[in-house]
């Protein structure tokens, strides 16, 4: 069965601040952030919906994404949600 990792975006409003994650399991992760269940960075920023993610055939894959985007400057990362997401919608209600 092949592995599946997804990379994603967390912010608390439209072009508000960043976070860049990578994850197994994309909904548990929403969750996570959503709820304040694990302490960090999303739960001090408050940083609860999903605006970004995209699927990976592996973790390696996934994880060498996200370092990439993490080194990028902040107008690509706002272009990559722009991209898939003009409205920065919330996009967890749409993947549960």
């Amino acid at each position: 069965m092949p592995e599946t990792a997804y990379v994603y975006m967390m912010t608390n409003q439209p072009y508000g601040t960043l976070y860049v994650g990578v994850t197994s399991n994309l909904i548990k992760r929403g969750w996570e952030h959503r709820t304040g269940a694990v302490d960090g960075f999303t739960k001090e920023y408050d940083l609860k919906r999903l605006v970004w993610y995209e699927q990976h055939l592996s973790m390696i894959e996934a994880i060498a994404r996200e370092k990439r985007i993490k080194r990028w400057h902040r107008d690509w990362k706002v272009n990559l949600v722009q991209a898939m997401n003009p409205e920065w919608e919330d996009l967890y209600e749409k993947i549960v």
